[in-house]
């Protein structure tokens, strides 16, 4: 089983013990957002009764490798950011077969890993959770995207893709979710786009009630914002 200093060195921001040096931080799919969905795994999967095994090994795993490309992605807007790296989960998987074959797992629960990971994305749903472990993991990681810890997530993204925390949508993308020509991707609107759909989407009855307070929080941070930023209170 990888341990959790063991993961430490996958992810970008840390200190490699090979050359000293301190690779580029992500502040969104950085190895805090691990740690945390790998404990929220393991809340959810020992309420519900999955395979702890398996799903802290694709807690650990569900992002790794992708450090390349944070480090090498275009800084463009907030949103199209996400779409410069549609097969970091594709790329974990694999990644998470080199590092348990070389463990001695068994194929079968090598796969059970590579599942968990290729079908934890919300943007992209080809593979969807079918196994326990599965949905474990695909709540823990959208839980970790709502709440406080959600906000300041998508704050920090649009920062770092240089986009505004709050912009006024325009009515395509409230209608259609397609932004207009020149329309930036602020926080408010990944909060629109994504985040507000999340607990709507979560298999685990355990993930769903953990969600509601999250939401309820998140929501409210969202509205005052809106209210804020054009000067409404």
């Amino acid at each position: 089983m990888p341990t959790i200093e063991e993961a430490r060195s996958w992810y970008p921001g840390v200190t490699r013990p090979v050359n000293n040096t301190v690779s580029t931080n992500d502040p969104v799919h950085g190895f805090d957002h691990v740690l945390r969905v790998y404990h929220l795994a393991e809340r959810l999967a020992i309420s519900e009764g999955a395979d702890l095994e398996i799903v802290r090994a694709a807690a650990l795993l569900h992002d790794a490798n992708s450090s390349v490309q944070i480090a090498t992605r275009n800084q463009s807007p907030y949103g199209v950011e996400e779409e410069n790296r549609p097969d970091h989960h594709l790329a974990a998987a694999e990644f998470a077969y080199q590092v348990l074959n070389a463990e001695g797992w068994s194929e079968e629960r090598i796969a059970a890993v590579q599942h968990c990971i290729r079908a934890h994305r919300f943007r992209e749903n080809t593979e969807a959770p079918q196994t326990l472990e599965a949905r474990v993991l695909f709540d823990a990681d959208k839980l970790d995207a709502i709440g406080a810890i959600g906000v300041a997530r998508a704050i920090a993204y649009a920062v770092r893709a240089g986009q505004p925390t709050y912009a006024e949508p325009s009515l395509d993308f409230l209608q259609t979710g397609q932004k207009m020509e020149g329309e930036p991707h602020s926080a408010f609107h990944e909060f629109l786009f994504k985040l507000v759909k999340l607990k709507d989407r979560l298999y685990t009855a355990t993930a769903r009630s953990l969600a509601e307070e999250r939401h309820r929080w998140m929501e409210a941070f969202f509205e005052r914002l809106a209210l804020e930023a054009k000067g409404e209170c």
